[in-house]
C-alpha cells in the first residue's frame, strides 16, 4: 500500500528558475517592442511636423512673393535682392494682407519690407528667418533682435530668377530695380534635431512663383498729358500732327512725343 506522500508531486528548483526565466524574456520581448512602437510613433511625429514647418515656411514666401510691388520713381525703397550661397537672403517689398504673419504688429502699414535670411539656430543648426519693416521707417529692435522664425535645420536655402535675355535659371540678379518674372524658391531641411536628440531625413521642396505684377512706372504714378495718370487722361484734344506731339497748340505744354499715342490720329482730322 502506497503512503499518501508518493502521490503528492512538487516543482522543483531548477524548474521554477525555468519557468521564471522564460517569464522575464516575455517582460523583456514586450518592452523592447513598446519602446521601439514609442520611438517609432515619436520619430514619424518628428518628422510630420518637419514637413509641415516646411510647407508653411514655403507657403509664407510665396504668399509674400504674390504680394510684391515696386515702383519706378522710389527705387531706392523697392529694391529687388537676392544672395546665394554662404549667407543666403531674399528681400524685396510687397503690400501684404491682413492675415500675413505677424501683421498685427505693424498695424495699418501693409507695405513693408520682407527680409528672408538663413541664420544660426538657438541649437546650433540654422534656421530660416523673417524680419519685416515699414516701407518708410527703420526696422525696430525687437524685430531686428527677435525675428520670426519659419523653419529649423535648414540645409539650404536657394532662390533663382528666369533671365529672359538667356532663357535660364540664374542664383543672381543683378538688376535690383526690376523685378524678375519668374521666381523659383527651393528650400531644404533635415538633419539632426538637436532638441530631441533624433535624426530626420533630408526633405527638399522647390516651388516655382509667376510674379502677378510689375514696376509701376513713374508716368502712371505721377501722371502726365496724354499718359492716363492721375494728371492727365488718355487723349489731348489738341490737333496732332500723326507723330505723337499733341502739344503744339498748347502753349502750357513743351513740344515732346507722347508715348502713349504715337502713331495715333484721330479719324477726320478731329
Amino acid at each position: 500500500m502506497k503512503s499518501k506522500s508518493q502521490h503528492c508531486r512538487a516543482f522543483t528548483l531548477i524548474e521554477i528558475m525555468l519557468a521564471l526565466t522564460i517569464f522575464s524574456l516575455v517582460l523583456v520581448l514586450i518592452y523592447s517592442t513598446w519602446t521601439m512602437i514609442l520611438r517609432s510613433t515619436k520619430v514619424a511625429q518628428i518628422a510630420a511636423a518637419e514637413v509641415q514647418r516646411q510647407r508653411m515656411a514655403v507657403r509664407t514666401i510665396e504668399d509674400a512673393l504674390m504680394c510684391i510691388q515696386s515702383s519706378q520713381s522710389s527705387l531706392q525703397y523697392y529694391n529687388f535682392l537676392v544672395q546665394n550661397g554662404d549667407a543666403p537672403m531674399l528681400s524685396f517689398v510687397a503690400r501684404l494682407p491682413d492675415d500675413f504673419p505677424r501683421n498685427g504688429r505693424f498695424g495699418d502699414f501693409n507695405v513693408r519690407r520682407l527680409t528672408f535670411t538663413v541664420e544660426a539656430g538657438a541649437d546650433s543648426g540654422n534656421d530660416l528667418v523673417l524680419r519685416q519693416n515699414p516701407i518708410l521707417m527703420d526696422m525696430d529692435e525687437d524685430e531686428q533682435n527677435v525675428p520670426l522664425v519659419l523653419a529649423h535645420n535648414v540645409k539650404g536655402f536657394t532662390v533663382e530668377c528666369w533671365d529672359t535675355n538667356a532663357l535660364a535659371w540664374s542664383d543672381e540678379w543683378d538688376d535690383t530695380n526690376s523685378i524678375p518674372p519668374l521666381i523659383r524658391v527651393t528650400l531644404a531641411l533635415g538633419g539632426k534635431d538637436n532638441s530631441t536628440g533624433h535624426s530626420t531625413p533630408e526633405l527638399i521642396v522647390s516651388r516655382m512663383v509667376n510674379i502677378p505684377s510689375v514696376i509701376l512706372p513713374t508716368v502712371i504714378q505721377n501722371g502726365t498729358p496724354g499718359g492716363g495718370g492721375g494728371g492727365g487722361s488718355g487723349f489731348n484734344n489738341n490737333r496732332g500732327n500723326g507723330n505723337g506731339n499733341n502739344n503744339r497748340n498748347n502753349p502750357n505744354q513743351p513740344n515732346q512725343p507722347n508715348p502713349f499715342n504715337r502713331g495715333f490720329q484721330r479719324p477726320g482730322g478731329m
